[in-house]
């Protein structure tokens, strides 16, 4: 895959929202973290099944990114690694995107989407993303309008779908998935 300058830019500021912590590498720790810290701003402690699924497949995402992008075997991933990792092929086309991503987003929906109606509120949307991936409030509210692309006050499991495959495969500025995680550095 042609790691093109938008998509290295989109792809670093991906890797800012794995990189809990800050400390410049992703870690198991980050994932692990970013699962539980979701669950509990939904209310779902550690028993929950919800929560149980989110962080399996956290772990599972993390799992299959270090075996493909820790080219020292630190344990660790650098946001070179990771951008090298896509330039290897981490993600082919976008049905084999679909194909590992669907389920980690139907487990994000049965946390955030507290009324399981396949909707997420402005609110939800915030409060995922917040908790999750560290976006900020303003940044997570500008997102949210940005992919109610129907403009009908919600975001679909399909358009959020859409927005993170446009994130990854679509070289247009101006779409939606293009502000999936808020503003480009």
């Amino acid at each position: 895959m042609e790691i093109t300058p938008f998509l290295d830019r989109k792809l670093a500021r991906r890797f800012k929202t794995f990189d809990s912590n800050g400390n410049g590498f992703v870690e198991r720790a980050d994932f692990v973290e970013a699962a539980a810290r979701m669950g509990e701003e939904f209310g779902h402690g550690g028993d929950s099944a919800a929560r149980r699924r989110l962080e399996e497949l956290s772990v599972a995402l993390w799992d299959h990114l270090v075996s493909v992008a820790d080219s020292n075997g630190d344990g660790r991933i650098t946001e070179e690694e990771y951008k090298a990792a896509f330039a290897a092929g981490l993600l082919e086309t976008p049905e084999s995107f679909d194909a590992s991503y669907v389920p980690f987003l139907e487990a994000i929906m049965a946390i955030a989407d507290a009324d399981h109606d396949g909707k997420l509120t402005v609110s939800e949307q915030i409060r995922w993303t917040g908790s999750l991936m560290r976006l900020p409030e303003d940044d997570a509210r500008e997102v949210f309008h940005r992919l109610d692309q129907d403009k009908d006050g919600y975001i679909t499991t399909r358009e959020m779908l859409e927005a993170i495959r446009e994130y990854y495969f679509d070289e247009r500025p101006g779409s939606a998935g293009a502000w999936l995680l808020g503003p480009l550095d």
